[in-house]
């Protein structure tokens, strides 16, 4: 299982009527029907990348998630221990892509100066826009802060040569993708700039965001970081599954990138 170098790892799901709840009264994930959650690993080099961490089991059962599997466990199933990951990329500090920080004791991990800003500071006195936050996660990021262990980046910035880190903002204010170019291809994880790979047609908005008109410049970045020939990987879309290579029948892991 190591004909990979970037892998989309399917931790877990949610099935929702659409409509059942009201935009303003429950999670805006509800809405979609069915959305899938991901977390994906990347190979450079001696660098093995983590992008973003899931949501604790905790979190899944507060806010009706299944998860399929623990990303740690995920790993296991790979050969990789925890210990291994040299790097995680949090996206940005959403309850779905900011939860298990502590699970990873060797990686340093960035994020951007605005988005611990955004999920420390006077917006979080709104629920609404504290609503995909878990406090947990926020703290233990924090906690992380404490310890030396997060490097932080104001805009755009390089991990190592060929993966770099771009803000994009929008649907939380310091939101940031991921671009791999190893001089052959060039991919990019979207995480929540995109969530549904439909969104890119008609300038859709996945119905929480912290700014609207940058969730739709963002989509212009995406583009001209993707280029003509790159693959743009989206962060919550089923066809994930099947646009890409199964790692195996026993997994359901995503080749991006062999």
């Amino acid at each position: 299982m190591t004909d990979w170098k970037v892998l989309a790892i399917h931790y877990g799901t949610a099935v929702r009527p659409v409509g059942e709840l009201g935009l303003e009264a429950g999670d805006p994930h509800d809405a979609q029907g069915r959305i899938e959650y991901f977390v994906w690993l990347i190979r450079h080099g001696e660098r093995l990348i983590l992008v973003d961490t899931g949501f604790s089991p905790q979190e899944a059962q507060r806010r009706g998630r299944t998860m399929l599997i623990h990303p740690v466990e995920a790993l296991r199933q790979l050969g990789i221990s925890a210990s291994s990951i040299t790097d995680v990329v949090i996206t940005h500090l959403h309850y779905d892509h900011a939860g298990n920080l502590a699970d990873f004791p060797e990686a340093l991990f960035h994020l951007q100066d605005r988005e611990m800003a955004y999920g420390t500071g006077r917006c979080m006195c709104h629920d609404r826009l504290r609503r995909p936050f878990s406090v947990d996660a926020v703290v233990d990021a924090v906690r992380l802060t404490f310890s030396g262990r997060v490097r932080f980046h104001d805009g755009n910035g390089e991990i190592v040569e060929g993966l770099t880190i771009h803000l994009v903002g929008g649907h939380s204010r310091g939101l940031q993708v991921v671009r791999l170019d190893d001089g052959d291809n060039v991919v990019v994880i979207a995480s929540d700039a995109l969530h549904f790979q439909r969104y890119l047609e008609h300038d859709d908005v996945f119905p929480l965001f912290a700014d609207y008109p940058e969730v739709l410049e963002g989509y212009r970045t995406l583009r001209e970081l993707s280029g003509p020939s790159g693959i743009l990987v989206p962060g919550h879309d089923p066809a994930v599954l099947t646009s890409f290579p199964p790692l195996s029948s026993d997994l359901a892991f995503a080749k991006v990138l062999r």
